[in-house]
């Protein structure tokens, strides 16, 4: 099915932004917390150039993908949707600040006159302040439904000693020795996320800059991504290891079905996040099976978009794009289930039975009884508790 979006452009998007560079960070491989990380300047001016690619592309009456009737200039707040993580530093939170200023920018259209005839300008030049809500680790697994899931730490443990990992981990085990002198006190073990230690000082140390032998980051890059895309994929749409998806998906189908409402408001949608759900979307939607190069990490200000039209029978369809960070100039259409469109209605069905849609289903879908709220819930007469009937007891 080819794309049938409208010349009146699109009815709203939904998207999936990943946080800009940040400083070094460290990320257990037994469960994938990790510890805090802020963004830098560079991320900052990342980020600011998505929002300002985003502002282009949807905000610009002459772009055929325009979106009807959005506020091009002086933002309205009521037409935006902005959700962030805001947990483990400030480097998600702030991204998504940094973009909302590169998509409505400061204006002197901004400015407003008060009752008595004096004209006031906001800050900074007509600096637009648009509200982000700051989803916290402890509020809502939502945006980062991997910590303290049980099961996805069993999942972990069965994929260290799979065939799969054994035999990549003895391939790789050459340039591992080799690296290990640029790791400082980084451990070379193959299930560390290595390649986040040697692009922080790539990028920041001069002395690391000129000294690391010309293939190793890109050979860090490699394992890493094969690594993460194993990690963070299943073969079924709703088992573990699609778990960073599965609880975002419910925004998304809310976010889009309410789009299609005459009373609705909202036009974009944002959710700021960690590159995770990124390998796991493109995988449970068939993504990579005609582009396989997009099944590991995204890149710092990547992003997703899950735009909304209409054809000329009036039906609501979806089409998914991609921009991979700054270094991509455009977006790339990519194909759901083989098509470069589907029916909103098919997108949903496709992908129900993939959902984790509340608190209470994510304690049960991760043997998690305590942290996280779930503590409140009764699983006393659950057969299902601890995996019974699941496929992932320990």
């Amino acid at each position: 099915m080819v794309n049938t979006t409208t010349a009146a452009g699109l009815v709203g998007v939904v998207l999936l932004a990943r946080h800009g560079d940040r400083t070094t960070y460290y990320q257990d491989p037994n469960t994938y917390n990790s510890t805090q990380a802020y963004i830098t300047p560079l991320g900052e001016q990342q980020e600011f150039e998505l929002g300002s690619f985003l502002r282009n592309t949807y905000l610009n009456p002459d772009s055929p993908s325009f979106i009807q009737n959005i506020s091009t200039d002086v933002v309205n707040v009521d037409q935006l949707t902005v959700r962030a993580d805001a947990g483990g530093g400030n480097v998600i939170l702030n991204s998504a600040y940094a973009l909302l200023q590169g998509l409505y920018p400061s204006t002197q259209k901004s400015e407003i006159t008060l009752a008595n005839g004096t004209t006031i300008l906001p800050p900074l030049g007509g600096y637009q302040y648009v509200p982000v809500e700051s989803l916290e680790f402890w509020q809502s697994p939502s945006l980062t439904s991997w910590m303290d899931c049980e099961y996805f730490q069993s999942h972990l443990t069965r994929f260290y000693v799979s065939s799969a990992f054994i035999n990549m981990s003895t391939t790789a085990a050459p340039f591992l020795s080799a690296l290990k002198p640029y790791l400082g006190g980084v451990s070379n073990n193959f299930t560390n996320m290595i390649y986040d230690h040697v692009n922080v000082q790539y990028t920041y140390n001069q002395t690391y800059y000129k000294t690391l032998p010309s293939t190793f980051l890109q050979q860090a890059r490699y394992y890493a991504d094969w690594l993460q895309s194993n990690i963070f994929t299943d073969s079924v749409n709703n088992g573990i290891g699609q778990i960073a998806i599965r609880t975002l998906l419910p925004e998304v189908f809310w976010a889009l079905g309410n789009m299609t409402k005459t009373s609705n408001q909202v036009k974009m949608n944002i959710q700021e996040i960690d590159y995770k759900p990124f390998i796991s979307l493109f995988n449970v939607t068939n993504a990579t099976v005609t582009d396989p190069d997009i099944s590991g990490i995204a890149n710092y200000a990547a992003v997703v978009a899950l735009e909304l039209s209409q054809d000329s029978q009036g039906q609501y369809e979806v089409s998914m794009k991609f921009k991979n960070g700054t270094e991509d100039s455009q977006f790339r259409q990519l194909k759901m289930f083989g098509n470069t469109s589907i029916t909103l209605d098919s997108f949903i069905q496709h992908l129900f039975s993939t959902t984790i849609n509340s608190t209470n289903n994510w304690c049960f879908s991760c043997n998690q009884t305590v942290l996280r709220g779930c503590s409140v819930f009764n699983y006393s007469n659950d057969p299902f508790l601890y995996g019974y009937g699941t496929g992932y007891t320990r």
